[in-house]
């Protein structure tokens, strides 16, 4: 695959291009660049077939620069110090990251990942939504997180999902109309991206949708009934400040 490595860190693109070398043989870095403008140059002139790219860059931002290119026909991977905004936006839509300083074992993880989408020659919908996540970031209901299962990366708006439940190191999303999604991604991940949309973790084992509570249930203990008249547990620890929440917005 041919790559191109943008970051702003000198000593960050020697160390990636050394990692490459030695562990990721199947990746030829054709150019580098150490800003926006530059990155946009090589990638239009190289057309790449991956691209490691850093988010936090002077002048121009590495989402900046995607978003002012034509049609990206490359995989992405972000390489990045810790950024919440930009990791958030990134995870949003299922695409790599490596933090630095780089895990080796993480980087060919994610090396392979790109060349089988390389090799199959597959639209990056990934990076779509991630372009379309940024272009209207401000306009959350036009959102959607992307949901990678075995079979395929599901795109659904969150005002979709009722609740998401935690199984072992999965997480299963119960949407409007019936349908159940399984994702092998424990539930932190979700609670992390989904509390800005209005989701409350009332459980160890669940984060719900609040749009969709009905009522809350005074029995054994306290109890979500939901519009679709299922039942969800909260927490003993999560009593008062579910009940605070939800009477607060009501």
């Amino acid at each position: 695959m041919k790559a191109i490595i943008i970051d702003d860190e000198p000593n960050n693109i020697r160390n990636l291009e050394l990692l490459l070398k030695e562990h990721c043989s199947n990746v030829q870095v054709v150019a580098t660049a150490m800003n926006a403008d530059e990155g946009r140059e090589a990638i239009l002139s190289h057309q790449p077939d991956l691209v490691f790219l850093d988010i936090q860059m002077p002048g121009a931002n590495g989402f900046e620069m995607l978003q002012s290119l034509p049609e990206p026909g490359f995989e992405v991977i972000f390489v990045t110090g810790f950024d919440r905004y930009g990791i958030q936006a990134v995870k949003f839509s299922a695409i790599d990251y490596l933090l630095k300083p780089i895990v080796t074992a993480e980087l060919k993880t994610a090396v392979e990942k790109a060349a089988h989408k390389t090799e199959t020659k597959k639209r990056n919908t990934q990076l779509e939504n991630l372009l379309k996540f940024l272009e209207k970031k401000d306009h959350k209901q036009d959102h959607k997180i992307a949901l990678p299962s075995a079979k395929e990366t599901r795109f659904v708006n969150p005002a979709q999902i009722i609740y998401c439940e935690a199984k072992n190191n999965y997480t299963s999303f119960r949407l409007t109309g019936g349908e159940q999604l399984v994702i092998s991604r424990p539930l932190y991940e979700y609670e992390e991206l989904l509390t800005d949309y209005g989701f409350l973790r009332c459980h160890n084992s669940y984060l719900v949708n609040r749009i969709f509570i009905k009522s809350i249930l005074k029995e054994d203990s306290t109890t979500l009934l939901l519009e679709n008249d299922e039942r969800i547990p909260v927490s003993r620890q999560k009593k008062e400040y579910i009940k605070n929440l939800l009477l607060k917005n009501s």
